[in-house]
């Protein structure tokens, strides 16, 4: 078998070969089983967006196995197709994101270098992701060589990307509409120091991320945006207050109305609320690590197409969602 024909043998339609329930309330302490998944609607409104979102899955295409504590038979490519096509079926608008590190972490990274994480989120009807540190592990040529196999947008506003084959795919922001109304999305990455060798991101220069969120959602206000939603990839919190993260931007730019973050694997039970700015709501949240949760955020469009109300909710990716 080629190395073309693996890839199509281990696809989204054969993704998951592994069964068995596990619950996130036994991977930490601080979380708390799921409820029975609602895949309709969590709001009422004449228009109202489902923005689905993922991060850090690390090249997951398998569920965990079962020996593997407390993970055992969680995550799986195909089950979060499956979940992903359900919540579809019962919404009219629905955005799907991912906020960084795609690759790295089993032998489908490593042999196929991206190709297969690029393919399955594309037959999943990804719209659009951010770049984490780890999707540079190849270097910017072997990101570039990747990236034909993505049907998505790749959004960064603080990677100032002067590659030209790169520059060419990864865009500040991009505007989609959803029933007449417009939604901005732009992404903001991680600095390099430490986490990326220079060779690896030769042609990609990380600039300050506050700033640049700020300037890029005033842009996408002007540009007429109802709702702006910034794909982070800066991690949810430090205990240096003045490093940037996802509550940093949330705090310091209320232009942004949804922070969905990455990076420090972080597993929220609900979305952290930000009372604040033009909506009055910035909402941030972050569904840990490995394909294992699917974060979800409903929002209620009034007549005059601005922000009337919101609800989160997020699904345990198990055994339930075996196609």
């Amino acid at each position: 078998m080629n190395r073309r024909e693996f890839v199509r043998a281990v696809g989204i339609g054969a993704a998951a070969s592994a069964g068995g329930a596990g619950k996130l309330s036994a991977l930490a302490p601080a979380l708390s089983p799921r409820p029975a998944p609602t895949f309709g609607p969590l709001v009422d409104a004449d228009v109202r967006l489902v923005v689905l979102h993922t991060n850090d899955t690390h090249s997951r295409m398998d569920p965990f196995p079962l020996d593997d504590g407390p993970f055992a038979g969680l995550g799986g490519a195909a089950r979060r197709a499956t979940l992903v096509q359900r919540v579809r079926d019962a919404n009219e608008h629905v955005l799907l994101v991912d906020s960084g590190d795609i690759f790295q972490g089993t032998p489908y990274f490593n042999f196929f270098g991206g190709e297969l994480e690029f393919r399955v989120m594309t037959e999943m009807g990804y719209d659009a992701a951010t770049l984490g540190n780890h999707d540079f592990d190849n270097g910017v040529d072997g990101l570039v060589a990747m990236l034909p196999e993505a049907g998505f947008d790749f959004v960064c506003a603080n990677y100032d990307v002067s590659d030209p084959a790169l520059a060419e795919r990864v865009q500040p922001y991009v505007v989609r509409e959803f029933g007449g109304v417009k939604v901005g999305i732009f992404g903001l990455g991680i600095g390099f120091e430490g986490l990326v060798l220079a060779s690896l991101h030769k042609g990609v220069e990380y600039r300050d991320p506050v700033d640049a969120a700020r300037s890029t959602a005033r842009m996408l206000r002007d540009q007429g945006c109802a709702l702006v939603i910034c794909l982070s990839h800066l991690g949810y919190r430090y205990s240096n207050p003045s490093r940037p993260s996802d509550r940093v931007v949330a705090e310091a730019v209320p232009e942004v109305d949804l922070v969905l973050g990455g990076h420090t694997h972080t597993f929220l039970d609900e979305a952290e609320l930000f009372e604040q700015g033009r909506t009055g709501f910035t909402l941030v949240n972050q569904v840990g690590w490995g394909g294992m949760r699917l974060g979800r955020i409903d929002v209620a469009f009034g007549s005059a197409g601005q922000p009337s109300g919101w609800a989160s909710a997020g699904y345990e990716i198990d055994d339930r969602y075996d196609p």
